[in-house]
Parts: structure tokens; C-alpha cells; sequence
């Protein structure tokens, strides 16, 4: 299963995390929107180039260390269908370099509409007969909550194309204990009943170590929710949002993990990205900023929960 790859490659560089791609043209290098202005002007065509080169750079400074990137798509679709371009040639990008990729797309809908975007991001587009990849990624968020209608052109794809997807189930935003900490009927609270739900779905999907391509989006802002989750949501895999410039650390994330190391692939967006600022480094150093703290994350979780091991 997909997964089953994403965990080699943690297991591989020892490092359970994965940068977030999520642009701004004010976290883009001066000199590079410069250059990319000039060529086309200060239009989305521009705009797009510019959060390419960024991503670019970011990328040749991170795969060796880093096993998988995760852009947001938002970021890209403010830049109209230039931006969306400049997130397939990312996503390429990062596959070239034998990174795992999982679009943040939150996707939700059902029938042939979700079949639509199961395709567009995870399966292969039919063009008069012939086959070709839209977006190409290897993982995409999705949220859950029309339920099994909206999951199971998912499922189908994961199984038939080798992708994952990770569904919400405890987010990291102050907020979401509105809806996601409400008891049922049950005695569970909504969360605990999503995450039920992913070890259903993905019990047919199950991979080599134990986890399923059916995984979770667990926030690492509430470690106990986290603890909670792994204890009984054993065979989901979890992204764990909310480590670095949301306030998160080793400590919050810890819990995500089981004995050997697995379970859990921890990003961090704005803090990779924007890391020169801490640093006290130009912006012109901002790839070498992104390793520095790249590492330092690495070092930071692996010193926590030790040394990752394939069972």
C-alpha cells in the first residue's frame, strides 16, 4: 500500500516528518520574484514562477533529509490556473527527487463528483483512450463527514492506483472541539467515532506494517487526543499538523507514535519555510535556513521517541 512507502522512507532518513508547501509571494526571496516579474511581468503567470522557483530550491535543500512534502492547495489556487500549474510541476518536482507527496486538498463530496477528484489527484485522467496522471500525488486529505459515500471512490482508487489518503478526524485548529468534541449518542465524541470510521474503511487496505491507506489527520496541539487515538485507532497511520509555528513539539507529538517509531508522520509549514527569520539569516538563505531546521526537527522528534525500526 502507499503508506507502506511513505514508512520505508521515514524508516529509511530516520525522520518521521514532512515539509508543508504552502507559498506566499511574502515568504518568496526578493531576487526571486524579481527575476520571475521581469520575465512575465507582476501577473499570475509571475506570481506562479516565483512560488515554483521557491519550491524548488526548498525541495533540492530537503529530500535527502526529508522523506515527503505537503502542499496546500489553496496556496496554489489564489494564483488562479497558473498557480495550479506551478502546484503540478511541485508535486513532479518532488516525485523526481523520490519524495513522497500528499496534497492538502481537504476533499469532500460524493458519487462521481468525488470519483472526479479521486482521479484529478490520485488516479490517471482517461484522454480519448489514453491514460495520463492530472495531478500525480501519492496521499490527499480529505474530509469525511458525508461519510462512506464520500470515502469509498477513495478507497477504490488507493487500491487500484497504490495511494493513500489521510481523512480529518481531530484537527489542530482552536476551534474544532465545536463539532469534533461533541458526545453521541454512543458516549464516543465525534472524533473518536471518525477515527472508528478509518479503521473500517481501511481494513480491506491494510499494509505490510500494520497500517492501512486509509490514515488520519490527528492535530499534535492535543497530545491527549493523540494518545487517546492511538491506543484505539491501531492500524490508521496518522498526519499530525500543528508541530512548529502552531505551537507543537516533540513532547505534544510523541504520543502519535507506537513502540517501534511508526504511526506517524509529523509536518511543519510555515517553520521550514519561513525559517530564516529565526535564524537570523537573510532571506536570500532561506533554503539552507529550511535544512537547518529541517534537522533540527528531525533531531528534536527521533531524540524523543528514538530510533525508528521496521518491526
Amino acid at each position: 500500500m502507499s503508506l507502506d512507502r511513505l514508512i520505508e522512507k521515514i524508516a529509511e532518513k530516520q525522520n518521521p516528518t514532512v515539509a508543508g508547501l504552502d507559498p506566499k509571494l511574502d515568504y518568496v526571496p526578493a531576487s526571486i520574484k524579481k527575476k520571475c516579474f521581469e520575465k512575465y511581468g507582476k501577473t499570475l503567470d509571475g506570481a506562479a514562477a516565483a512560488l515554483f522557483e521557491f519550491n524548488k530550491a526548498l525541495i533540492d535543500s530537503l529530500y535527502d533529509i526529508v522523506p515527503a512534502i505537503k502542499p496546500q492547495a489553496a496556496y496554489y489556487e489564489m494564483y488562479g490556473w497558473q498557480g495550479v500549474k506551478a502546484l503540478c510541476d511541485t508535486i513532479a518536482y518532488a516525485k523526481s527527487k523520490g519524495m513522497f507527496v500528499m496534497t492538502d486538498g481537504k476533499r469532500n463530496d460524493i458519487g462521481t463528483t468525488m470519483e472526479a477528484y479521486a482521479t484529478a489527484h490520485l488516479g490517471t485522467t482517461d484522454v480519448d483512450g489514453e491514460k495520463i496522471d492530472a495531478f500525480g500525488a501519492d496521499a490527499l486529505t480529505v474530509n469525511g463527514y458525508l461519510g462512506t459515500d464520500g470515502i469509498k471512490p477513495l478507497a477504490n482508487i488507493c487500491k487500484e492506483k497504490d495511494k493513500g489518503i489521510f481523512v480529518l478526524v481531530k484537527t489542530s485548529n482552536p476551534s474544532s472541539g465545536e463539532l469534533q468534541d461533541m458526545k453521541l449518542d454512543t458516549n464516543e465524541t465525534v472524533y473518536e467515532h471518525m477515527g472508528k470510521m478509518c479503521e473500517n474503511w481501511g481494513s480491506e487496505l491494510m499494509g505490510k506494517y500494520g497500517y492501512s491507506a486509509i490514515g488520519a489527520v490527528v492535530g499534535a496541539t492535543y497530545p491527549e487526543q493523540l494518545l487517546e487515538m492511538r491506543a484505539k485507532a491501531k492500524h490508521t497511520f496518522f498526519l499530525v499538523p500543528g508541530y512548529g509555528a502552531q505551537g507543537g513539539g516533540a513532547e505534544d507529538v510523541k504520543n502519535a507514535f507506537d513502540k517501534n517509531g511508526l504511526g506517524a508522520v509529523i509536518n511543519s509549514s510555515r517553520g521550514i519555510m519561513c525559517a530564516w527569520k529565526k535564524q537570523g539569516l537573510t532571506e536570500e538563505d532561506f533554503a539552507q535556513a529550511a535544512r537547518n531546521e529541517a534537522v533540527r526537527m528531525r533531531d528534536e522528534i527521533v531524540g524523543t521517541i528514538g530510533k525508528i525500526t521496521l518491526g
